[in-house]
C-alpha cells in the first residue's frame, strides 16, 4: 500500500474531501507529528521514512534529503516549488507537481487587501483608536495610481481586472508575458528597469529563480520613485531584505507590504520588524477556504494519477522524467 505523507498543518483533517480520495485510492495516509517548514533535514528524514508521496508545503527537500528518501512524487499545495531541488528530485527520479490554478483568486485577493490595507492604513487606524488616540490624518488615494505587475502568469492576470476595478493603470513585466492577452486588458508591457521607474505600487508575482532572486535590491530601490510601495506576493527569495529596510529607513518608499520572507517564520531579528511603514503577513496569500480545498484536492489527485500510471502533464515540473518513469 502507497503511504503518502500531507505536511500542511491546515489540511491535516480525515474529514477533508482530499483525505478521503486518497483513502479511496489505497493510500495510507499518515500526517507529519510536527510544522516541518524550516525544518533541518533530521527532522524532516524521520517523518519521511517509509513514505512514497507528499503533500508538501514549503519544508525544504534539499538534495541530501533527497538522496536519503524513498520518494516516488513530491506534489507542492500550492504553485511554488523553490523550496525542492528540482534537478535532485529528477536526479532520483521524484516527480514533483505544483496545483495551477488554485490559487490564483486568492492570492490576487491578498494582495489587494495589503496594497489597501496600507493605502488606508487600517491597522494603524485600529490602533489608534484601541489607545485612546483620534489623528484623522489623509492618506493618498490609491484610484488613478499605476499598478506595475511583476509576473502576469495565471495570479497576474488575474490580479489585472481587480485594479482596473479600483481605477488603476496596470503595467506589467513578464519575459513570457501574453502579449495579445495584455493587450486586449489594456495592459502596458515593460521591461523592468521601465516599470520599476513607471510605477506607483509594485507587486510581485514571479517564481524566485536564479535570474529573479534579489530582483528587490539596492539598484532596483534606487530606481523606484521616492513614495511607491512594494508588495511581495511571489517569493521571499525575490527581495533583498537588508536592502529593503535601509532604503526604507533612509525615507525612500512610502512603504512596503511582504506576505513572504527569505526564512519563514521571519526572525524576531530581523531588520524588517522596526520599519514603521510595513505591513506583514504570515505567507497566507494563497490560503481561503475554497483555495484550501482545491490545493489539497488537486495535489491529491496529482499523487493518485501518477501511483495509478497516468501522467497530470500540466502539473508536473520535472516533465524529462515521463518516458520510462513509474511509481
Amino acid at each position: 500500500m502507497p503511504r503518502v505523507l500531507i505536511t500542511p498543518p491546515q489540511f491535516q483533517d480525515p474529514n477533508r474531501t482530499y483525505y478521503k480520495r486518497l483513502i479511496a485510492a489505497g493510500f495510507e495516509v499518515r500526517f507529519a507529528s510536527k510544522p516541518l517548514t524550516g525544518a533541518d533535514t533530521k527532522t524532516l528524514l524521520r517523518e519521511l521514512e517509509g513514505i512514497d508521496g507528499v503533500l508538501a508545503s514549503t519544508e525544504p527537500y534539499t538534495r541530501d534529503v533527497l538522496s536519503q528518501a524513498k520518494l516516488r512524487g513530491i506534489a507542492r499545495a500550492g504553485v511554488g516549488y523553490d523550496s525542492v531541488d528540482v534537478p535532485a528530485a529528477s536526479d532520483h527520479g521524484v516527480v514533483v507537481t505544483i496545483t495551477p490554478g488554485a490559487v490564483d483568486v486568492s492570492v490576487a485577493e491578498h494582495t489587494l487587501a495589503l496594497v489597501l490595507g496600507f493605502f488606508r492604513d487600517v491597522i494603524g487606524r485600529d490602533r489608534e483608536v484601541r489607545s485612546g488616540q483620534w489623528t484623522r490624518a489623509a492618506r493618498p488615494r490609491l484610484a488613478g495610481k499605476t499598478h506595475g505587475i511583476v509576473g502576469l502568469g495565471r495570479i497576474g492576470k488575474s490580479l489585472v481586472p481587480r485594479l482596473q476595478g479600483l481605477g488603476l493603470s496596470v503595467v506589467a513585466h513578464d519575459p513570457f508575458a501574453d502579449a495579445v492577452w495584455a493587450a486586449s486588458q489594456k495592459v502596458q508591457l515593460l521591461a523592468s528597469d521601465d516599470l520599476f521607474r513607471t510605477a506607483d505600487v509594485i507587486s510581485l508575482h514571479c517564481p524566485c529563480t536564479a535570474e529573479t532572486t534579489n530582483l528587490i535590491c539596492d539598484r532596483t530601490l534606487k530606481l523606484m520613485k521616492p513614495d511607491a510601495v512594494l508588495v511581495n506576493m511571489g517569493r521571499g527569495g525575490l527581495v533583498d531584505e537588508d536592502a529593503l529596510a535601509a532604503a526604507m529607513r533612509g525615507g525612500h518608499l512610502f512603504g512596503a507590504a511582504l506576505d513572504v520572507f527569505k526564512v519563514e517564520p521571519l526572525p524576531t531579528t530581523s531588520p524588517l520588524l522596526g520599519i514603521p511603514n510595513l505591513l506583514l503577513a504570515t505567507h497566507t496569500g494563497g490560503l481561503d477556504f475554497q483555495s484550501e480545498e482545491d490545493m489539497s484536492c488537486f495535489a491529491a489527485q496529482n499523487l493518485i494519477d501518477l501511483q495509478a500510471g497516468r501522467w497530470p502533464e500540466a502539473s508536473i515540473i520535472n516533465r524529462q522524467l515521463k518516458n520510462g518513469w513509474k511509481w
